[in-house]
């Protein structure tokens, strides 16, 4: 009987055995679906893997969304449509980074061709030019994104509402904005201000769309006004970036007459002595 009554006992710690090895498979499984959709970072976001979550993505990934930014539609969200729930920073990153070399290389070769003819001009790189576009372009690329979503966060549970992006979502569609300035500001170098004028035109208008088309979804529930202003608010901003790069990067060289003015003066005070 002793026997008889084992046999059972041991069967069913066996079968907790094989339920417990299959809820652990299924944990990793589910893990690691999570881990290749990104859906969500491992770790505390005081970890190293928190962040490296954000930067897994491949060329293919950041080529797509660079092109969607230049290539706004009318219809097409960029962050329903490229992201698809995966933001990442890596594209931002470096389109900032990009950005902030391209402004201050550009602006110097723009002061140096300018000069070029000026016997009495003597080049001198600005390599300040460097730290001030980056502490503008990253603050944008920070600050602006992080305004905009606790604005827009409020406004949802203030009204109810239900939807509104993430700050990484809107952190991501900021900076792959700023993508456009890149080939901007190389052709800013050409020294015709009109042209240069049409290019912010131009670049503000196209990148200025992406942020307008993905924010449109979110305030179209409040109230008119405050729809409005908000996206006004968001094109101007926006505008305001591309319009102060251009005014104190590439600053048109206006020739100084003063010196030749000086001489004339005393030219003709001494010939009036001599008289």
């Amino acid at each position: 009987m002793s026997a008889r009554q084992g046999h059972p006992d041991i069967k069913t710690e066996s079968e907790e055995d094989v339920k417990l090895d299959l809820m652990e498979d299924e944990e990793g499984l589910e893990e690691m679906s999570k881990l290749l959709e990104g859906g969500t970072p491992t770790g505390g976001f005081w970890t190293f893997e928190y962040y490296k979550s954000f930067f897994n993505v491949d060329t293919v990934q950041v080529l797509d969304r660079v092109k969607g930014s230049v290539m706004p539609m009318p219809g097409k969200n960029f962050i329903k449509h490229y992201l698809r729930s995966k933001p990442d920073l890596y594209g931002p990153f470096w389109i900032c980074v990009t950005l902030v070399f391209s402004v201050a290389i550009s602006g110097n070769l723009s002061t140096f061709l300018s000069q070029m003819g000026d016997q009495s001009y003597h080049y001198r790189p600005q390599f300040h030019r460097v730290t001030i576009a980056a502490v503008v372009i990253f603050m944008y690329a920070w600050l602006v994104p992080l305004c905009a979503w606790g604005f827009l966060t409020w406004q949802k549970g203030d009204e109810g509402q239900m939807g509104g992006y993430t700050f990484l979502e809107t952190v991501c569609v900021y900076g792959y904005s700023l993508f456009i300035f890149i080939p901007t500001s190389l052709l800013w170098i050409i020294p015709l201000e009109w042209m240069r004028w049409l290019l912010i035109l131009v670049s503000t208008v196209v990148s200025g769309s992406v942020l307008v088309l993905n924010f449109w979804p979110v305030v179209r529930d409040h109230t008119k006004v405050t729809a409005i202003a908000t996206l006004v608010t968001i094109v101007i901003l926006h505008s305001l970036l591309a319009i102060g790069c251009k005014i104190y990067f590439f600053q048109t060289a206006v020739p100084m007459a003063a010196p030749e003015t000086t001489t004339q003066l005393l030219l003709t005070t001494q010939v009036t002595k001599s008289h």
